[in-house]
């Protein structure tokens, strides 16, 4: 039925707490509703069309009779709240254990073997925002070459550098070796390159960020479309999510809109496979940042781009709007991650009336659903809605 699909992450954009966010601190979580509440609505025309105000109560989103798409939620099975184990569950891999956190910093005796390894000196080593770190930091780090090093709620391993001091290359080459390190109990999600320029009091990250992610402990439904000579074509951030696995071709991108261009020049160059994409703005500049009305305004900007993809769809194309976990700015108390339900909507030109998908247990529903589009042999867990989207 469908030869292509386009699946869209709208990072960090859920719709409501799971039943178990209070064992996170994320009790009241809900951070498009939430959103919208204190923006006091959101104009979001062509998502509501879709459906996404049946899925949950959204001001300004309210519910439609006859969606354009099928709607629902999915629940993260697999333990914790990181961009990682989000997109591997995506992907149809669902994890036993969450991975490590370090809430007082990394261990004295990791941190020094990393030193010495990468032969480098760090600075910092705690839990905090990028942004404030190198502005505390930063010209520490001018004057003496010592990295940054911090971490946050999530499984990362960040190492900050002026662009001037350490040129990015070598940045690129520590960022690996903290990678070769992280393994076993100390297997991190993610070691981030976080590059910065500027001066003292006017610091700024650049667009140079790199994510070598943990590779995932089993093939991914990407990697088996890949293996089928099926393209997968990644735009933005989930290339390194997936350890640059499981991709035809990876594309790089700036800011949201910049990915929504992307998206649409790769839909208009092919006719077949998977465009998997991840609008990376709304988790990184602003959710964790607590910055509700850039949030409120990047979804509603999004929204305005939306029927740009949907009038390049063709008979055969299938529509995946999704997310990977939620990061509510409202919660002031906190600049994390939020343990959430995420929205799922599905369309193709073919729906009269959405179906209502109703609560799916986790998110390998999609790789699920990717297989039997794509006729592969599906072991992972999760269930396909297929046979949803054909009745609709």
């Amino acid at each position: 039925m469908f030869h292509r699909v386009i699946l869209i992450i709208l990072d960090a954009c859920g719709v409501g707490e799971l039943p178990d966010a209070p064992q996170y601190g994320d009790r009241g979580a809900a951070t498009i509703p939430n959103i919208a509440d204190e923006l006091g609505g959101l104009k979001m025309p062509h998502s509501r069309k879709l459906g996404l105000g049946n899925i949950t109560r959204i001001k300004g989103v309210e519910p439609v009779s006859c969606p354009s798409a099928a709607y629902g939620k999915m629940a993260e099975k697999s333990p914790g709240k990181d961009s990682t184990s989000g997109h591997w569950e995506i992907g149809g891999i669902i994890l036993p254990q969450p991975f490590p956190v370090y809430p007082d910093g990394f261990p004295p005796d990791l941190v020094s073997r990393f030193e010495r390894s990468a032969d480098v000196n760090t600075i910092g080593n705690i839990p905090t925002s990028g942004t404030e770190i190198i502005q505390r930091l930063g010209e520490r780090h001018l004057r003496t070459g010592e990295i940054i090093l911090y971490t946050s709620a999530d499984s990362v391993f960040q190492l900050a550098a002026h662009e001037d001091v350490i040129p990015l290359k070598r940045l690129y080459q520590i960022c690996q070796t903290a990678r070769d390190i992280l393994q076993g109990e100390h297997a991190v999600g993610r070691v981030i390159a976080r590059p910065f320029t500027g001066r003292p009091g006017r610091f700024t990250r650049t667009v140079n960020r790199k994510d070598f992610s943990l590779p995932p402990p089993s093939p991914t439904i990407f990697d088996r479309l890949t293996e089928r000579g099926i393209p997968v074509i990644g735009v933005g951030k989930v290339y390194d999510l997936l350890a640059r696995r499981g991709f035809t071709r990876a594309v790089k991108t700036t800011i949201n809109m910049d990915v929504v261009n992307k998206v649409i020049a790769e839909m208009k160059a092919g006719e077949h496979g998977v465009i998997f994409a991840n609008l990376v703005d709304f988790d990184m500049l602003w959710g964790h940042r607590n910055d509700v009305g850039a949030f409120g305004g990047g979804l509603q900007e999004f929204d305005y781009r939306l029927p740009e993809i949907l009038d390049l769809m063709d008979e055969r194309d299938l529509l995946i709007i999704t997310a990977d976990h939620g990061c509510d700015p409202t919660m002031k108390d906190s600049t994390d991650h939020t343990r959430e339900y995420v929205p799922l909507l599905a369309c193709h030109r073919q729906i009269k009336c959405g179906r209502n998908l109703g609560t799916r247990e986790t998110f390998a529903d999609i790789a699920a659903t990717l297989a039997e589009i794509f006729e592969l042999t599906y072991t992972f867990p999760g269930k396909s809605f297929m046979s949803d989207l054909i009745r609709t």
